[in-house]
């Protein structure tokens, strides 16, 4: 029976992480972190607190999640392209330091400091996972349109942070996985703007999405943490 964290999951593919998860007979409790107050009808799901931008708010998250058992997945579901006040830069001009601040904030600082305290409570008697959202778009040798300074910096960043973490872990925990996944596009506030450059069959709904990510983590070994995989299992290269 299995533990499992879900940090953002207020979020829309959070939700549907914890939704799906909680449904499975070999999952014994979700933990449900957010910083707005989620709601679930599930006798699984286990509500909590955290706020990526607070720290003592993340290792009082862990603390709570680990009273009962160690932690076989730990997926962090949050990440941030643009707000009510600015969209992704399409150029130069467009940047600022507040746009960095908060886009990094969000998309690295906080995954980077949940990695900190939740990787240490992983299981460590068998297979475990810690996934965090990143991007193709974070991938510089994919990056052929440019724009989007800030949401790309921050996540090929992340990645970076997925790849030393992973190295890191596996000198303690040889069996855990940590590993960057690539949702595609998902029907979500965060890519409402853009959906129309989608087209309509590469929207998948926050079910559908959290339903092959999960595929993705079962079909994962050790020799794959450190890497970002997309929904359809393919390596998102560097």
């Amino acid at each position: 029976m299995k533990t499992v964290a879900i940090i953002g999951a207020s979020g829309a593919i959070g939700s549907a992480f914890a939704h799906s998860l909680a449904r499975r007979p070999d999952v014994r409790a979700v933990h449900a972190f957010s910083r707005t107050a989620a709601r679930f009808n599930a006798e699984k799901i286990i509500s909590g607190f955290i706020d990526l931008t607070d720290e003592p708010s993340i290792a009082a998250a862990a603390a709570a999640a680990t009273k009962q058992s160690p932690l076989d997945l730990v997926i962090v579901a949050t990440g941030m392209l643009h707000t009510a006040q600015f969209m992704p830069e399409k150029s130069l001009r467009d940047l600022s330091a507040e746009k960095f601040g908060l886009i990094f904030a969000v998309n690295t600082f906080g995954p980077a400091l949940v990695a900190k305290h939740f990787l240490p409570e992983l299981n460590r008697s068998e297979r475990a996972i810690f996934a965090a959202l990143s991007a193709r778009v974070g991938s510089i040798s994919d990056n052929r349109l440019g724009g989007w300074y800030a949401y790309r910096a921050s996540k090929a960043a992340l990645n970076m942070i997925i790849r030393n973490a992973a190295i890191e872990t596996a000198r303690g925990a040889p069996q855990a996985v940590v590993v960057g996944l690539h949702p595609g596009t998902v029907n979500s506030p965060l890519s409402k703007p853009f959906q129309g450059n989608a087209g309509a069959r590469c929207i998948f709904e926050p079910c559908d999405a959290a339903a092959r990510l999960i595929a993705v983590l079962e079909g994962l070994e050790p020799k794959d943490s450190g890497k970002c995989f997309a929904y359809d299992g393919q390596e998102v290269l560097p």
